[in-house]
């Protein structure tokens, strides 16, 4: 039988067989997790078959427990972005055959063409981690002086043609900004091509969606897949899209803009593109990413509408340099290599999780799993 697991915030469990998982035992330990705060609620989606196990909402929006989580509230996917946006897009590249996966990405992405290591990266070594490249970039230091306060070189309280990327309220970016990003990172330090998790090529993984389509990444995205799997609340920057309390906050930004986070991108990177980006961005609730994980679950169909072919599906989520002792898939994520038989601590996700099985996690807490067929 197929499962299908997707969390929202805060967990990872065990799978195991149908029979054994129960609405109470995955209540004891969500109920658990908050009584013991390690977070204030969440959404959990459990599916095996054609039999839905676990669909609920659990506590609240923040730990002063005022607001109930709901089923339709929306969180911040994190880096689940990386797979529901950046990948989805590159996999329908691919199988329009316009994305190769063993050239170099500076053939799609020429700015890296400049750098003498980076321009041999190949699509396939970067979506797979493989590439060597350093984890993460912390721009909000260009923008940001000693005392925490915004640069007015770099940031401006209201938009305009030379400030048009909006970050926050009253937080627009230099149009500038996003060509600094694009240098720093080729410019940044590179290792041998080693198993190196990495979000920093996934900044640039919409420009390349522009490129190759002639549409911007969102605009993509949604005609291609959203908007057809009827997924009306995987979106970006919902902050003006569906009523605020809706969505769930991330934090408490003492930082950058010194407020609570509440539908607008947690990352920093993200947000200083506009909140559209490759790496982070995407809200969603359970329901909303169903679709989209079921369509890849059926080799790429969903409700008799093919959106990639299965043979796609099935190049993207397999594991890519298994010789490097790297569990990596194009984008996805996968158990660990050995995985059945590591314990239950050392495992990932779970040491009974099949080895065709792939999925990812986010920053903020999220985590979906698909496990395909499995006797």
């Amino acid at each position: 039988m197929r499962s299908l697991f997707i969390l929202i915030f805060g967990l990872t469990i065990q799978f195991t067989n149908a029979q054994r998982v129960t609405q109470q035992r995955i209540d004891s330990i969500v109920e658990n997790g908050i009584r013991n705060g390690a977070f204030p609620g969440a959404q959990v989606f459990l599916k095996k078959g054609n039999q839905i196990l676990v669909d609920k909402a659990y506590g609240f929006h923040t730990y002063d427990s005022i607001t109930p989580v709901s089923s339709s509230d929306l969180y911040d996917l994190a880096s689940i972005t990386k797979v529901v946006g950046s990948t989805l897009a590159l996999m329908k590249l691919y199988d329009d055959g316009r994305l190769n996966l063993d050239i170099p990405f500076s053939s799609y992405f020429p700015d890296w063409k400049r750098h003498p290591k980076k321009s041999k990266l190949t699509v396939r070594e970067l979506l797979a981690h493989q590439g060597g490249v350093v984890p993460y970039i912390v721009y909000l230091n260009k923008i940001t002086k000693k005392n925490q306060q915004l640069k007015s070189r770099w940031v401006s309280n209201k938009r305009s043609e030379k400030y048009p990327t909006k970050a926050y309220e009253g937080v627009f970016i230099h149009q500038k900004f996003k060509s600094y990003v694009y240098r720093k990172a080729r410019k940044s330090k590179h290792s041998d091509k080693i198993y190196r998790y990495s979000g920093l090529t996934f900044l640039m993984i919409p420009e390349v969606v522009e490129r190759l389509s002639g549409k911007d990444f969102e605009t993509y995205l949604n005609q291609n897949f959203f908007e057809q799997l009827g997924a009306s609340k995987l979106l970006f920057n919902p902050a003006g899209k569906v009523s605020i309390e809706r969505v769930v906050p991330t934090e408490q930004d003492s930082l950058f803009r010194k407020t609570l986070i509440r539908g607008w991108v947690h990352d920093e990177n993200a947000a200083l593109l506009g909140g559209v980006s490759g790496n982070a961005g995407l809200f969603a609730n359970t329901q909303s990413l169903l679709p989209v994980l079921e369509m890849l679950l059926n080799g790429g169909e969903y409700q008799g509408q093919k959106f990639l072919e299965a043979s796609t599906v099935e190049t993207f989520t397999q594991i890519q340099f298994k010789e490097n002792h790297n569990r990596r898939g194009l984008g996805f994520d996968k158990p660990m290599i050995g995985n059945d038989s590591l314990s239950f601590e050392d495992s990932y996700p779970s040491p009974l999780a099949d080895q065709s099985g792939y999925g990812h996690s986010g920053f903020t807490g999220t985590f979906f799993w698909v496990d395909p067929p499995t006797e």
